[in-house]
């Protein structure tokens, strides 16, 4: 008998002892709870939770931050070919809603909470890859774009004009003979603006008895483009302008039969046609 009663002392001892160490490990090592019976905490289950919500979140921001740059991608990509291509090839650039194809949505297999988050954390590294890529691409059709706007490839009257001589031979208006025209003539009212038709430097603001009031403009890769006849001068020698600035005003002074813009493309001190440099509709 006093066998027994210690047994059952012993046997009561250790009730006590394993419930006293499951609440232990309950509050302090969910991980040795869940060896000993298999016991998931609710702290344990929030800390999970907060866990996938914070990749989710992540996720999320990253996917968003890509979205807005491929947006931004595609307005700069339009802006560019806006600039450079003739206009038989734009018809051709993808665009319009008619887009199609199976929904193939994105899908986690996971068979525990660990892997769950090993799937989330491999998602969080995939998308941050192509985020990574997409702010490539991003600097590299914005460094294209600047170099673009850097060339003489605008149009440098801004508003109402005829295009009243070509670049070439043609009769002179005041000998009426034959002579070399070594620009474009945009025939427009006087004080109709006139804008850099690329950013630069202004290399010279002046008069010159030929070309009446006169703006030169260098700018990247060895062009510089000349604006002449105006009635105002807008700009100085050695300020730097943007495209699209207003530089000077139409006017009829130097060798002019009219008010119109006398307007010239070099490259490397050579005259090349302005109409090479212009998209095709203008």
């Amino acid at each position: 008998m006093g066998i027994a009663i210690f047994a059952a002392f012993l046997i009561a001892v250790g009730g006590i002892l394993h419930f006293v160490g499951l609440r232990i490990a309950i509050e302090a090592r969910p991980d040795i709870a869940r060896a000993m019976g298999g016991v998931l905490t609710q702290a344990e289950q929030d800390k999970i939770e907060e866990a996938y919500q914070e990749r989710l979140r992540l996720i999320q921001e990253n996917l968003q931050a890509t979205t807005e740059e491929l947006l931004q991608i595609q307005k700069i990509k339009d802006r560019f070919m806006e600039m450079a291509t003739p206009s038989a090839v734009k018809s051709q650039i993808p665009g319009g809603n008619a887009k199609g194809g199976p929904l193939k949505p994105a899908s986690f297999k996971s068979t525990n909470s660990s892997d769950l988050v090993e799937s989330l954390d491999e998602s969080l590294h995939n998308v941050t890859a192509f985020k990574k890529s997409v702010q490539e691409v991003h600097q590299l059709w914005t460094k294209q774009l600047t170099w673009l706007n850097a060339l003489p490839t605008g149009l440098p009257v801004k508003g109402h004009y005829n295009l009243s001589s070509g670049y070439g031979f043609r009769i002179d208006p005041f000998t009426q003979t034959m002579a070399k025209h070594e620009g474009l003539d945009f025939a427009a009212s006087v004080g109709t603006p006139i804008i850099a038709s690329a950013g630069g430097v202004v290399s010279r603001a002046g008069y010159e008895a030929q070309y009446g009031n006169m703006v030169e403009i260098k700018h990247a890769e060895g062009f510089m483009t000349r604006y002449a006849h105006a009635s105002q001068i807008l700009v100085r020698t050695g300020q730097t302008v943007k495209r699209g600035d207003i530089i000077a005003k139409v006017g009829n002074t130097g060798r002019s039969s009219g008010p119109h813009l006398h307007y010239e493309v070099m490259r490397a001190g050579a005259h090349i046609n302005p109409a090479n440099m212009l998209p095709k509709e203008h």
